[in-house]
Protein backbone atom coordinates (compact mmCIF):
# COMPACT_ATOMS: atom_id res chain seq x y z
CA UNK A 1 0.00 0.00 0.00
CA UNK A 2 1.04 3.34 -1.21
CA UNK A 3 0.19 6.68 -0.14
CA UNK A 4 -2.58 6.93 -2.33
CA UNK A 5 -3.98 3.98 -1.07
CA UNK A 6 -4.67 5.90 2.55
CA UNK A 7 -7.96 8.38 2.57
CA UNK A 8 -6.93 12.05 2.06
CA UNK A 9 -7.52 13.53 4.81
CA UNK A 10 -5.08 10.18 6.86
CA UNK A 11 -2.32 10.78 4.49
CA UNK A 12 0.82 11.96 6.33
CA UNK A 13 2.15 14.47 3.84
CA UNK A 14 -1.46 16.54 3.51
CA UNK A 15 -1.76 16.19 7.40
CA UNK A 16 1.51 17.68 7.67
CA UNK A 17 1.03 20.43 4.78
CA UNK A 18 -2.50 21.10 6.55
CA UNK A 19 -1.38 21.04 10.26
CA UNK A 20 2.10 21.01 10.44
CA UNK A 21 4.67 18.05 11.52
CA UNK A 22 4.21 18.02 15.24
CA UNK A 23 0.47 17.05 14.35
CA UNK A 24 2.35 13.67 13.15
CA UNK A 25 2.97 10.47 15.31
CA UNK A 26 6.27 9.74 14.65
CA UNK A 27 5.16 6.13 12.49
CA UNK A 28 3.61 9.30 10.24
CA UNK A 29 7.02 10.86 10.15
CA UNK A 30 9.16 7.88 9.39
CA UNK A 31 6.27 7.09 6.61
CA UNK A 32 6.96 9.64 5.00
CA UNK A 33 10.35 8.96 4.59
CA UNK A 34 9.49 5.21 3.58
CA UNK A 35 6.66 6.27 0.93
CA UNK A 36 5.98 3.09 -0.02
CA UNK A 37 5.17 -0.39 1.65
CA UNK A 38 5.45 -3.94 1.12
CA UNK A 39 3.57 -6.96 -0.30
CA UNK A 40 0.23 -7.07 2.47
CA UNK A 41 2.28 -4.53 4.70
CA UNK A 42 0.66 -0.67 4.55
CA UNK A 43 3.51 2.08 4.72
CA UNK A 44 2.15 3.09 7.74
CA UNK A 45 2.75 -0.24 9.04
CA UNK A 46 6.14 -0.79 7.65
CA UNK A 47 6.93 2.48 9.68
CA UNK A 48 5.80 1.21 13.11
CA UNK A 49 7.22 -1.85 12.24
CA UNK A 50 10.94 -0.36 12.22
CA UNK A 51 10.14 1.94 15.30
CA UNK A 52 9.40 -1.10 17.01
CA UNK A 53 12.65 -2.91 15.72
CA UNK A 54 14.74 -0.48 17.06
CA UNK A 55 12.70 0.52 20.30
CA UNK A 56 10.96 4.13 18.91
CA UNK A 57 12.33 6.88 17.45
CA UNK A 58 15.47 7.43 19.52
CA UNK A 59 16.46 4.00 18.98
CA UNK A 60 16.06 4.36 15.06
CA UNK A 61 17.88 7.47 14.92
CA UNK A 62 20.94 5.64 16.64
CA UNK A 63 21.17 2.75 13.77
CA UNK A 64 24.26 2.32 11.80
CA UNK A 65 23.48 1.99 8.09
CA UNK A 66 24.40 -1.72 8.94
CA UNK A 67 21.25 -1.82 11.04
CA UNK A 68 18.79 -0.93 8.69
CA UNK A 69 20.03 -3.01 5.89
CA UNK A 70 19.09 -5.97 8.04
CA UNK A 71 15.41 -4.97 8.24
CA UNK A 72 13.01 -6.81 5.43
CA UNK A 73 12.07 -3.74 2.48
CA UNK A 74 14.65 -1.24 3.20
CA UNK A 75 16.25 -0.89 -0.02
CA UNK A 76 19.41 1.40 -0.95
CA UNK A 77 17.44 4.16 -1.44
CA UNK A 78 15.53 3.82 1.69
CA UNK A 79 18.20 3.29 3.38
CA UNK A 80 20.00 6.49 2.62
CA UNK A 81 17.26 8.14 2.97
CA UNK A 82 17.07 7.33 6.85
CA UNK A 83 20.56 7.91 7.06
CA UNK A 84 20.89 11.47 5.67
CA UNK A 85 17.54 12.81 7.96
CA UNK A 86 19.93 10.96 10.76
CA UNK A 87 23.54 12.74 10.10
CA UNK A 88 21.28 16.10 9.43
CA UNK A 89 20.01 15.57 13.02
CA UNK A 90 23.65 14.80 14.34
CA UNK A 91 24.97 17.85 12.43
CA UNK A 92 22.07 20.01 13.86
CA UNK A 93 22.82 19.70 17.34
CA UNK A 94 26.96 20.16 16.77
CA UNK A 95 26.07 23.22 15.07
CA UNK A 96 24.08 24.46 18.29
CA UNK A 97 26.79 22.93 20.45
CA UNK A 98 29.41 24.73 18.90
CA UNK A 99 27.54 28.16 18.72
CA UNK A 100 25.88 28.67 21.84
CA UNK A 101 27.41 27.11 26.25
CA UNK A 102 27.10 23.73 26.10
CA UNK A 103 25.16 24.91 29.86
CA UNK A 104 22.07 26.86 27.79
CA UNK A 105 21.26 23.35 26.46
CA UNK A 106 22.39 20.47 28.75
CA UNK A 107 19.16 18.10 27.06
CA UNK A 108 21.14 18.96 23.52
CA UNK A 109 24.56 17.62 25.06
CA UNK A 110 22.80 14.52 26.14
CA UNK A 111 20.96 14.25 23.03
CA UNK A 112 24.00 14.10 20.67
CA UNK A 113 26.28 12.07 22.84
CA UNK A 114 23.38 9.27 23.07
CA UNK A 115 23.54 9.88 19.14
CA UNK A 116 26.98 9.24 19.20
CA UNK A 117 27.52 6.43 21.39
CA UNK A 118 24.58 4.97 22.19
CA UNK A 119 24.20 2.11 19.49
CA UNK A 120 27.48 1.16 19.82
CA UNK A 121 28.26 -2.29 20.69
CA UNK A 122 31.74 -1.61 22.47
CA UNK A 123 32.68 0.81 24.92
CA UNK A 124 34.10 3.85 23.96
CA UNK A 125 35.61 6.88 26.58
CA UNK A 126 35.17 10.27 24.43
CA UNK A 127 35.81 13.63 25.51
CA UNK A 128 33.95 17.24 24.70
CA UNK A 129 36.68 19.62 24.26
CA UNK A 130 34.96 23.12 25.24
CA UNK A 131 36.68 26.69 24.77
CA UNK A 132 36.60 29.12 27.50
CA UNK A 133 33.12 30.55 26.66
CA UNK A 134 32.48 26.37 27.22
CA UNK A 135 31.29 26.21 23.50
CA UNK A 136 32.36 22.87 21.74
CA UNK A 137 35.35 22.58 20.10
CA UNK A 138 35.59 18.71 19.16
CA UNK A 139 33.97 15.46 20.50
CA UNK A 140 36.75 12.76 20.46
CA UNK A 141 36.67 9.68 20.79
CA UNK A 142 39.82 8.73 23.33
CA UNK A 143 39.94 4.96 24.34
CA UNK A 144 38.10 2.31 23.33
CA UNK A 145 37.29 -2.20 24.74
CA UNK A 146 36.90 -2.35 28.78
CA UNK A 147 37.89 1.34 30.75
CA UNK A 148 39.53 0.65 33.43
CA UNK A 149 42.55 2.79 35.13
CA UNK A 150 44.51 1.32 33.18
CA UNK A 151 42.94 1.85 29.49
CA UNK A 152 42.23 5.55 30.11
CA UNK A 153 45.27 7.01 30.21
CA UNK A 154 44.95 10.93 31.66
CA UNK A 155 48.21 12.33 30.06
CA UNK A 156 46.70 11.75 26.99
CA UNK A 157 43.69 13.81 27.71
CA UNK A 158 45.34 16.21 29.18
CA UNK A 159 47.74 15.97 26.16
CA UNK A 160 45.02 16.51 23.69
CA UNK A 161 43.38 19.31 25.84
CA UNK A 162 46.59 21.82 25.56
CA UNK A 163 46.76 20.78 21.61
CA UNK A 164 43.29 22.48 21.57
CA UNK A 165 43.81 25.11 23.73
CA UNK A 166 40.93 23.43 25.88
CA UNK A 167 39.17 25.49 28.70
CA UNK A 168 37.05 22.86 29.62
CA UNK A 169 36.18 19.48 29.27
CA UNK A 170 33.07 17.30 29.52
CA UNK A 171 33.75 13.17 29.83
CA UNK A 172 31.62 10.81 27.93
CA UNK A 173 31.65 7.22 28.15
CA UNK A 174 28.90 4.21 26.98
CA UNK A 175 27.63 1.38 28.74
CA UNK A 176 26.85 -1.17 25.70
CA UNK A 177 24.74 -3.17 28.54
CA UNK A 178 21.73 -0.47 27.69
CA UNK A 179 22.52 0.63 31.55
CA UNK A 180 23.41 4.00 32.09
CA UNK A 181 24.12 4.02 36.07
CA UNK A 182 27.62 4.60 37.09
CA UNK A 183 30.03 2.05 38.28
CA UNK A 184 32.74 2.64 41.29
CA UNK A 185 35.33 2.32 38.63
CA UNK A 186 33.47 5.16 36.62
CA UNK A 187 33.82 7.29 39.89
CA UNK A 188 37.26 6.74 40.65
CA UNK A 189 38.52 7.64 36.82
CA UNK A 190 36.57 10.42 36.86
CA UNK A 191 38.01 11.39 39.79
CA UNK A 192 41.48 10.97 38.25
CA UNK A 193 41.04 12.67 35.30
CA UNK A 194 39.87 15.77 37.12
CA UNK A 195 43.04 16.06 39.18
CA UNK A 196 45.41 15.59 36.06
CA UNK A 197 43.39 18.29 34.27
CA UNK A 198 43.19 20.79 37.29
CA UNK A 199 47.42 20.90 36.66
CA UNK A 200 46.42 22.54 33.55
CA UNK A 201 43.65 24.23 33.93
CA UNK A 202 41.35 22.53 32.58
CA UNK A 203 38.03 22.09 34.41
CA UNK A 204 36.00 19.08 34.43
CA UNK A 205 32.11 20.27 33.99
CA UNK A 206 30.87 16.34 33.74
CA UNK A 207 31.33 12.57 33.57
CA UNK A 208 27.89 11.50 31.25
CA UNK A 209 27.41 7.59 31.03
CA UNK A 210 25.05 6.86 28.27
CA UNK A 211 22.72 4.19 27.89
CA UNK A 212 20.49 3.02 25.43
CA UNK A 213 17.57 4.66 27.40
CA UNK A 214 18.75 7.20 29.70
CA UNK A 215 22.31 9.47 30.09
CA UNK A 216 23.02 9.72 33.85
CA UNK A 217 25.01 13.43 34.86
CA UNK A 218 27.90 12.93 37.39
CA UNK A 219 27.30 16.41 37.69
CA UNK A 220 23.57 15.95 38.42
CA UNK A 221 24.00 13.75 40.85
CA UNK A 222 26.64 15.55 43.23
CA UNK A 223 29.37 13.48 42.32
CA UNK A 224 31.91 15.77 40.76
Amino acid sequence: MVFKDIPPDARPREKLLALGPSSLADAELVALLLRTGLKGTSVLQLAQQLLDGFKGLSGLLQAVPADLKRIKGLGPAKRAEIAAVMELARRSLLQQLAHRPVFDAPQRVKDYLRMQLAHLHHEVFAVMFLDAQHHLLQLEEMFRGTLTQTSVYPREVVKRALELRAGAVILAHNHPSGVAEPSRADEFLTQSLKSALQLVDVRVLDHLVVGQADVVSFAERGLL
